[in-house]
């Protein structure tokens, strides 16, 4: 089976992030975006390693703006981490895989 991220809409936003289970992590990006044409496969690994602990999802900004200018996203990539429908972390720009996945872990222990 291919782990890939969950791609989300403004409608689709509550379902998959808002109600999930599990902790989501949200990729604010866009297509012109390269830092987040660079972020893309480290996205794409972590959906992987992360799997059945913490969701990945991809929001194109471009095309879903109610949602990011709900949570007030000005710069892109943004990478938002809800937890029981909560914003709990937000990281803005690129970054290695190893990096955002220990702010990911971080900002969930720190939340326990």
């Amino acid at each position: 089976m291919v782990v890939k991220p969950t791609v989300v809409t403004d409608d689709s936003f509550k379902a998959e992030v808002l109600d999930s289970e599990i902790p989501v992590l949200v990729d604010f990006w866009a297509t012109w975006c390269p830092p987040c044409r660079q972020m893309a496969p480290v996205i794409n690994d972590l959906a992987i390693e992360l799997d059945g602990t913490v969701k990945i999802a991809k929001m194109d900004t471009d095309e879903n703006q109610t949602v990011p200018r709900l949570y007030g996203i000005s710069s892109i990539p943004t990478f938002n981490l809800y937890k029981g429908g909560e914003l709990v972390a937000s990281f803005v720009g690129g970054r290695p895989k190893r990096t955002l996945r220990d702010e990911i872990r971080k900002a969930l222990s720190e939340g326990q």
